[in-house]
């Protein structure tokens, strides 16, 4: 097995070999670019995200600075999603968001580890384990995803939150470390804040 397939097999590997190192710095590279485009250069920004990622879809908006550590080299996009300042996408493998999720700024969405035993990291041993958001979640300010986690479609994550293990569909969680704290339910679809009605009106 390859360095490259250990990366994206949840298995050890040494994450500062050359070679390795090279292929990453081209997508950083990229990456650069895109964060150093003007507000007004929308054509040039979309372009390049077709570029930097494994997938995008239609409509998708990402406010600079984004951060990742292979550019989007490993994230899949649906369509429709929005990202606010500062995404960071630790995609040492693949990262999985469907269709019309948000980000608010300030979140990190991690996949790479590194083992407990010190020798292991003193030799930069690392492991990567997919994280899979699913379509319509909403993700607030300063939220952070770790290795492995799968959040469920509908889903709303507070503001500051640590996910560390698996959401469910069509709930509000929060805290650290982040919790169920409701379903999403009739309330939710008359109000959308507090006391506050929709009205499309």
């Amino acid at each position: 097995m390859s360095l490259y397939e250990k990366m994206h097999a949840g298995e050890l590997y040494n994450c500062a070999d050359k070679e390795l190192m090279i292929e990453q710095g081209k997508c950083l590279e990229r990456l650069y670019d895109f964060n150093a485009t003007r507000p007004s250069e929308v054509e040039k920004r979309n372009k390049l995200m077709k570029e930097m990622f494994a997938e995008i879809g239609d409509n998708c908006y990402i406010e600079p600075p984004f951060h990742a550590n292979w550019g989007g080299k490993h994230v899949h996009f649906g369509s429709g999603i929005y990202a606010n300042f500062n995404l960071t996408m630790v995609d040492d493998t693949h990262i999985y968001v469907g269709d019309h999720t948000m980000f608010g700024p300030n979140v990190t969405v991690a996949t790479a580890g590194h083992p407990i035993v010190p020798d292991l990291r003193e030799i930069v041993m690392q492991f990567n384990l997919p994280v899979h958001i699913g379509r319509n979640v909403w993700i607030g300010a300063g939220v952070i995803i770790v290795p492995g986690v799968k959040i469920g479609e509908n889903t709303v994550i507070g503001a500051g939150s640590v996910v560390t293990k698996d959401v469910p569909a069509n709930v509000v969680a929060v805290g650290n470390p982040c919790r169920v704290l409701r379903e999403i339910n009739d309330h939710d679809k008359e109000y959308y804040y507090k006391d506050r009605r929709i009205n499309f009106k």
